[in-house]
């Protein structure tokens, strides 16, 4: 634990970090990058058995976290969907078995690729209107889960939504996921694509994430 005092607290973002499972310090920061991704997942395992279908939306940035998690965690079956070819190749490289390109037809390719079952999860990880949209490619008595911010709404009556489908947000997570995610990532399960800027380039960075061309996550290093 951290009895010094100079240390920010599990989860924090300071130049060093500690295991709350074994109070190892070292140098870098945890990831929420990981965090958020693995507590979205981890709370809908009970929905992916063999057999099952993972939908994972936006993953050019946090969802290819997501995609790795999926595949080191379940036995379901990813499909990734996103705008951008070189999000859909990342994907497909982090383990992902079918890349859609998001479009009009989406829900249908995705119930489709099903056999017209629709997705046991839908993992949103950009959370703009079109893309809560896709969140109709949920099964009845799936799970939509929303973890981007993008802003968007999603209009939720009897007839707009597949029955029964549960709709979450999620944010962060507890602290036994910090220490379940940590060991993946210590094992080399969970690996995030990262762009490095120098602090006088953070502004370019947030360029990239405007325009969509950033690739994996961006670090700023000073």
């Amino acid at each position: 634990m951290n009895t010094a005092g100079n240390l920010p607290p599990p989860g924090g973002r300071g130049s060093q970090c500690e295991n709350p499972a074994t109070g190892a310090r070292r140098r870098g920061r945890t990831r929420p990058g990981r965090w958020t991704p693995y507590h979205a997942i981890r709370r809908s395992w009970s929905k992916l058995p063999p057999g099952s279908t993972a939908v994972v939306i936006g993953v050019g940035g946090l969802g290819h976290v997501g995609v790795q998690i999926l595949k080191a965690t379940t036995a379901t079956r990813v499909i990734a969907v996103d705008t951008r070819d070189e999000a859909l190749r990342l994907a497909e490289e982090c383990g992902a078995d079918l890349a859609l390109r998001s479009g009009e037809g989406t829900v249908e390719e995705i119930r489709s690729a099903t056999g017209g079952r629709g997705a046991d999860v839908v993992l949103d990880f950009v959370g703009a209107d079109a893309t809560l949209r896709l969140g109709a490619a949920a099964r009845p008595l799936g799970d939509l889960t929303i973890v981007g911010i993008g802003g968007g709404s999603l209009p939720v009556g009897f007839f707009s939504v597949p029955y029964e489908v549960s709709i979450q947000t999620t944010y962060w997570g507890s602290r036994p996921e910090l220490i379940e995610v940590l060991e993946l990532g210590a094992r080399g399960l969970v690996r995030p694509k990262t762009t490095t800027f120098k602090l006088d380039d953070a502004m370019r960075a947030y360029q990239q994430m405007q325009d969509g061309t950033l690739e994996g996550r961006a670090v700023i290093v000073p």
